[in-house]
């Protein structure tokens, strides 16, 4: 079960990145063209406020579990997620978090 988060997580690289990357090959590299297209109208603002409190949400998740289980390893996923998206953070911190439990017979 845990591969399928593997694959996920670098499903979730892979894919968004492509459409970041033409995105911005189109608008001379320019990050600040890519972050005005994500509130270009109604439906792109409320998705990029959607996945922001996601992302949010998994950074809380991510710093509780660090903290209380000391799975310190699992905090990679908070830059995965803010650099790359949650479609990378969420299935990798899961992907992460499966090992460590499979590895203490959990």
């Amino acid at each position: 079960m845990r591969w399928i988060f593997a694959a996920l997580a670098v499903w979730g690289t892979v894919h968004p990145m492509y459409w970041f990357m033409s995105y911005m090959a189109a608008h001379d590299w320019s990050l600040a063209a890519l972050i005005d297209a994500w509130y270009v109208n109604d439906s792109t603002t409320g998705l990029t406020w959607d996945l922001t409190i996601a992302a949010v949400a998994l950074t809380v998740w991510v710093l509780i579990e660090a903290v209380q289980r000391r799975h310190w390893l699992g905090l990679i996923a908070i830059p995965a997620t803010f650099c790359i998206g949650v479609s990378c953070g969420l299935p990798l911190y899961i992907f992460l978090r499966m090992s460590r439990d499979a590895q203490r017979g959990i």
